[in-house]
Parts: structure tokens; C-alpha cells; sequence
């Protein structure tokens, strides 16, 4: 062997043994980066989806799918590689899936076929459900318990604002380089998160399930049997259901003749959500605090005071700041429910994450629809007031829940 080969596996032993003594805020900036640029993917399209209309000549409508496909692709994915990840390991399954989306990514932007397109997002929406199942069921086992909560609130920033980011890169690089490049980039970013994990992410040594890939999923019974686990998924299903159901009434709101804002002004008023989520890193400090659940509460609390007042008035400036009050709720609430899901589900917490994910998304997917049927029937407020109201269903649920073990 050459003295460079030597060289280069010395080097990468050395880094290898660095991320075997768990560099904590290292994991976390890169969990952090990982669920930024996975869950961007889905709403890159967003912005595309007038391009799509006009570059394949099809309706609105029929555009659309290639945000609806990744959608549905990527929740019923959640529902597999948690117990997956729990047969074969956390970090194999996210290797395997930014592996995946490095390749499919920009194969996207090589077709000019809308039915391809929307058949190659459904393969990213099943690739990028591969990551948050497994990286957080990765957080609550192998993050000792003071850094667990904050680890799973920098998590929960990059889900939450890929949102925005999705939205503004997809827009910026389309609009001076073309649409095919949105996806040629996601490819590169993939590609290089992959090699971060590879080099950096140490395997987790957790017990692993016995038998065959099956005996995984039966983990799933486990869960339906914990009745606290049932109660946390109650109020799983009201926060992104009122979270993109609240931004897009905000939108149609915004663009209605109270206002007059066009696109653009939109999205300037939703970066302002950023703040309210920069809070969600610093849910570990307030369980390590006031107990995981008095957290969850005041989370929840803060969510539905926010959302109830939302329509109150037609101040901008007063909506803006209400918007702000609502996502530091949700910022909040999101990693301490995670966190308490995580140890709900004992031996079955990867199928725990995975069904919490799953339910997550689905209350994403079925918010908008049910803004649209409330904002036909009646007003701005009404519709506010309903989303305020599911949420507060949820904090109600939230003292029915009884902690079994201490974090």
C-alpha cells in the first residue's frame, strides 16, 4: 500500500474515531442541515407550479401533482422506514435515502414530461421520508437526556423552516437559471449531506429487532396499545394541520382587497414566521426547566392564543406579530411532543416516530383542504377561529397525558 492510500485511511480513521466520542452540537448542525435541505423538497415545487402549467401546457390543476404526489409519497413512507431503521439502523436508512434523492433529484430536471416528473417525485417523497423517522428515533436513543430535547428543537427548526427556504430557492433559481436547475442543485446539496452523514454520524449501537423485516413492523402493534401514545397523536394531527392551514388562509387573506399583496409581499410576511420558530431550539432549556409536559402545554397555550386573535383585526403589522406568537407555540411544541413520543414509545419508538411523522403530514395534507371549505362557507375569522379551535381540542387532550418515565 502506497503512502497515500495510508495517508487517506489514516485520515479517515482519525474522523471516524472523532465521530465515535459523539461530538453532540456537530450531530445536531448536521441533523439540522439534513432535515432543512430533505424536507425543503417538498415544497419546491410550489413556486413551479405556474412554470409547470405553461412549460407542459396543462392546467393548474394537473401541475400541481408534482407537489400532491410528493406529499402523499413521503407520508406513507413514514409508516415503513421507522421500523426499518429499527431492523437494518438509524444511520443506514439516511444514508440510503439522501443517496436516493442525490440521484433522482436531478434526473428530474433532465425530462420534459409532466408524468414522469410527478412519477419521479413520488420516488423522491418515498426517499425523503427515509430521514425524519430515523434521525429522530437517532436523537432520543443515542442524545444523552439534557441535550435530547434541544438536539430534536434544532431538528424541528430546519422542518419547519424549509418551508420558507423550499419556497424562496426554488424561486430565486428558476427564475434566473430555469426550473431544471432547482433540481440539479437539491442533487449537489444531497449528494454532499450524504458524505456529511457517512463521515460524521456514528453507528448507532441500540439493540436492534430480532427476526425478519416483518417482526419490525409489528412493532406498530405496540403502539396503539399505550393509550398516552394515542393522546399524543391526537394532538400530533392539529399542528401542521394548523400550521399550513393558518398560512394559507394568511396568504388568501393577505391577497384578498383587504390588503392587495401580491406574491412576493407574501412570502416577505411569512419569513417573519422564522422568528417565532428560532425559539424551538431552546425547548430543551424550558423541559429541563418545567417538566416536559408543563412545556407541551404552555406550547400549545401560546399556538392557540396566537391563531384565536389572528383575525381579529386588519392591521398588518398586528397580524404579522400574532403569526409570530403562533409559530414560537408550534416551534416549541413540535420537538417537546416529539421528545415525549420518543419515550412513550419504548422499544417500539422507532414505529412511535414513524406513525408520529406519518400523522404529522396528514394533518398538513388535509389543513388546506379544510381552509378552503371553511373560507367558501364563511369569513376570515370564522376560519381562524375553527383552526384555533382544533388546536385547542389538542391542548386539551395534553392534560389527560401522564408521563411513565422521566426524561
Amino acid at each position: 500500500m502506497n503512502k497515500e492510500a495510508i495517508s487517506l485511511e489514516k485520515a479517515v480513521s482519525n474522523i471516524q474515531h472523532a465521530a465515535s466520542d459523539k461530538n453532540y452540537p456537530l450531530l445536531t448542525a448536521i441533523f439540522f442541515w439534513c432535515g432543512l435541505v430533505v424536507v425543503s423538497n417538498l415544497y419546491v415545487t410550489i413556486p413551479l407550479v405556474s412554470i409547470f402549467s405553461d412549460t407542459f401546457d396543462v392546467s393548474t390543476a394537473q401541475a400541481t401533482w408534482t407537489s400532491s404526489v410528493f406529499s402523499l409519497c413521503y407520508a406513507v413512507g413514514f409508516l415503513f422506514f421507522g421500523p426499518l431503521s429499527d431492523r437494518y439502523g438509524r444511520k443506514t436508512i439516511i444514508l440510503i435515502g439522501l443517496g436516493a434523492l442525490a440521484v433522482v433529484s436531478p434526473i428530474i430536471g433532465l425530462f420534459h414530461s409532466l408524468p414522469l416528473l410527478v412519477a419521479l417525485r413520488g420516488v423522491q417523497g418515498i426517499a425523503a421520508a427515509t430521514f425524519a423517522p430515523a434521525a429522530l428515533a437517532y436523537v432520543v436513543e443515542v442524545f444523552p437526556a439534557d441535550k435530547r430535547v434541544t438536539a430534536i428543537g434544532f431538528v424541528s427548526t430546519g422542518f419547519l423552516m424549509s418551508g420558507i427556504v423550499g419556497q424562496v430557492i426554488s424561486s430565486l433559481i428558476s427564475q434566473h437559471f430555469g426550473w431544471n436547475k432547482v433540481f440539479y442543485l437539491l442533487g449537489v446539496i444531497y449528494l454532499l449531506s450524504a458524505f456529511l452523514v457517512a463521515l460524521f454520524l456514528p453507528a448507532n449501537d441500540a439493540r436492534r429487532e430480532e427476526g425478519g423485516v416483518l417482526a419490525s413492523f409489528t412493532q406498530m402493534g405496540k403502539v396503539f396499545v399505550k393509550r398516552n401514545l394515542l393522546k399524543c397523536y391526537i394532538i400530533t394531527v392539529t399542528l401542521l394541520l394548523s400550521f399550513v392551514g393558518m398560512y394559507t388562509a394568511l396568504g388568501s387573506y393577505l391577497s384578498s382587497p383587504a390588503f392587495g399583496l401580491g406574491g412576493q409581499d407574501i412570502l416577505y410576511v411569512r419569513t417573519f414566521g422564522i422568528l417565532g420558530m428560532l425559539l424551538s431550539p431552546f425547548a430543551g432549556r424550558l423541559v429541563a426547566k418545567f417538566g416536559i409536559l408543563t412545556v407541551l402545554r404552555g406550547g400549545l397555550a401560546c399556538s392557540v392564543f396566537g391563531l384565536a386573535i389572528l383575525g381579529a383585526s386588519s392591521n398588518l403589522a398586528f397580524l404579522v406579530a400574532m403569526s409570530i406568537v403562533f409559530v414560537a407555540g408550534i416551534s416549541i411544541t413540535v420537538p417537546t411532543l416529539i421528545s415525549l413520543v420518543g419515550q412513550l414509545g419504548g422499544d417500539a419508538r422507532g414505529a412511535a416516530v414513524s406513525l408520529y411523522t406519518f400523522i404529522l403530514f396528514i394533518g398538513a395534507t388535509i389543513g388546506p383542504m379544510i381552509v378552503v371549505d371553511l373560507l367558501k362557507a364563511g369569513s376570515y375569522l370564522l376560519t381562524f377561529e375553527t383552526l384555533a379551535l382544533l388546536l385547542g381540542i389538542g391542548l386539551s387532550v395534553s392534560f389527560f397525558i401522564q408521563q411513565e418515565n422521566r426524561l
